[in-house]
């Protein structure tokens, strides 16, 4: 076997740049292999090693330190090309959703957007180089500067974190219980250095020096996974077990899942009848002992599911009143308007997250973390003048809240309101350090048909809940819709392409996580150490050639 790796290692060292570099987009395909819906965890033992290989040949060779810089970012940038090409390919069918007038911009998301998110990779290469040597310290390095360049992609230019590294956990339902101390960041930074270290069986000296790292990678999966199973344990492991798993008196939650296409719900026209579905199926009986909407305390209908303002539509208001029981609360997404008390814009929109009851609508939540091209333009004149719209119609764009608040729901729990993509920042969500609290997420993947997307959405989300420690509902309007437990693991899901709806109780979450006690804080810890380790490592590696 050590044989069989060091031959490719040679082969790789002793490549020309444009052989490394085809290396380079060859791990950053099969690392892609890792994420949802695939979660492929093993091929990250392949990809990683790929890539320190690439650096090792770069700092073996003889040139200055400018071009070697060179060389190693053009290895970042190719495994980020690759990475997020086959990560995000799913961006397309979006393009092809929203219209004829979007299609002549498909290869900008496809590869435009991909070819941007490889500048950071690139550069946490650069950066890890600086600190690279010849022995395992080189590993740590790796994981030190993709890891700050993944930190960096999370809030450059309002961040994308989307498909870090971390999330190849997210499936891995034991392995991924290091998220409550962690986080997914954290998550990310074990995985560059336990699935790196297999690096060394080629060039490590000595026994101990092959295979040291990578039996100690094994141990700390080990550890990990004996960590989760202990976690996961006393409410049934894996699996749930409802009659030990606590939930919270006498609420009764349902989701909706209309699956309606996209372009549906464009037409103000069909809304009578988009309306008229909805209450239909959320009526539905499911059980012999079932009475549709009368056993059901919350309601929830996924992100925006109106061709209209709810809050100025008094016939939905209405039926929407008439529908629902005197106990029973209605949580949806919905598109709020706000006069300006101008002639022009008229109005301001936000993107918002409504409770109703028979009453009409009694609290509600705007969107805060805005997606860029989604639902706002950045650059908005500049842009618009060379043809570019933002695919959500709606004049001027939407506009962002300017601050994060609980939502308050009669029968729940303080609710944490999340609205589409704002579920994949962690550092955004603020909670107190304990308390009983409930994350709702309504969202729209109708965008992006039966792809990965979906998958990696919902992954993320339930990252979330391990991250904080608490339950999860997910309203999403072609799927995935579910309600999950503080330990990420799902209680009842509605699978993608699907109209359907599902009952569930309210678990409840847990007193506290480390992670929701300190944040992103226990990440930058480990950033730290592994700086101070890989950069002690150098020290010893120069010192060595010197002496």
């Amino acid at each position: 076997m050590v044989d069989r790796v060091q031959g490719l290692y040679h082969g790789i060292v002793l490549a020309g740049r444009r052989t490394r570099f085809l290396v380079a987009l060859l791990a950053g395909l099969v690392a892609a292999l890792a994420l949802p819906p695939l979660d492929l965890l093993p091929a990250l033992a392949l990809a990683f090693p790929a890539l320190v290989w690439s650096v090792d040949a770069v700092f073996q060779g003889e040139l200055g330190i400018r071009n070697r810089l060179i060389q190693v970012w053009l290895v970042g940038w190719g495994f980020g090309l690759a990475y997020f090409a086959a990560g995000l390919w799913w961006l397309g069918a979006a393009f092809v959703t929203g219209g004829p007038q979007f299609i002549w911009l498909l290869p900008l998301g496809v590869l435009g957007l991909p070819a941007f998110l490889a500048l950071f990779p690139a550069f946490g290469l650069c950066l890890a180089f600086l600190l690279w040597s010849r022995g395992a310290g080189r590993i740590l390095a790796l994981a030190f500067g993709l890891g700050v360049a993944e930190n960096l992609r999370g809030w450059v230019l309002t961040g994308f974190p989307w498909n870090s590294f971390g999330q190849a956990f997210a499936n891995h339902i034991v392995l991924a219980q290091s998220a409550s101390w962690i986080g997914a960041s954290g998550l990310g930074l074990l995985a560059l250095a336990l699935f790196a270290a297999p690096a060394t069986l080629a060039t490590g000296l000595g026994r101990r020096g092959r295979w040291g790292p990578s039996v100690l990678a094994v141990l700390v999966l080990a550890g990990m996974a004996g960590f989760g199973l202990l976690r996961l344990k006393p409410t049934g492991g894996q699996g749930v077990d409802f009659a030990l798993l606590p939930v919270m008196p006498e609420i009764r939650l349902r989701i909706m899942q209309p699956n309606i296409p996209q372009d549906a719900k464009t037409f103000e026209t069909l809304g009578p009848d988009l309306l008229r579905r909805y209450l239909e199926l959320s009526d539905a009986a499911r059980g012999a002992h079932a009475t549709g909407i009368a056993d059901v305390t919350h309601l929830f209908w996924p992100e925006s599911p109106f061709p209209y303002v709810l809050e100025r539509n008094q016939e939905a208001l209405a039926a929407i009143g008439r529908f629902l029981p005197a106990r029973t609360h209605l949580i949806t997404g919905a598109i709020r308007a706000e006069e300006t008390g101008q002639a022009q814009p008229r109005f301001r929109y936000f993107n918002a997250m409504q409770v109703l009851d028979k009453t009409g609508i009694i609290a509600g939540y705007d969107k805060v973390h805005l997606v860029p091209f989604g639902e706002y333009l950045p650059f908005e004149d500049w842009l618009r003048s060379i043809g570019l719209q933002q695919f959500v119609s709606v004049i001027g764009g939407f506009t962002a809240s300017p601050e994060r608040r609980p939502l308050a729901i009669p029968g729940l729990p303080a609710i944490l309101p999340l609205i589409c993509f704002e579920a994949i920042f962690p550092g955004e969500i603020t909670l107190p350090p304990t308390g009983e609290a409930v994350m709702v997420v309504v969202t729209n993947d109708g965008w992006f048909g039966q792809t990965s997307g979906p998958y990696q959405h919902f992954a993320q989300a339930r990252l979330r809940s391990i991250e904080f420690g608490l339950p999860l509902v997910r309203a999403a309007n072609s799927g995935i819709s579910a309600v999950v437990d503080p330990h990420g693991r799902i209680l009842a899901r509605i699978g993608l392409g699907i109209a359907d709806v599902l009952d569930s109780p309210l678990p409840k979450g847990l007193a506290s996580t480390v992670y929701r006690r300190y944040g992103e804080r226990v990440s930058i810890v480990i950033l730290f150490c592994l700086l101070l380790l890989s950069g002690l490592s150098r020290f010893r590696d120069r010192r060595d050639r010197l002496s």
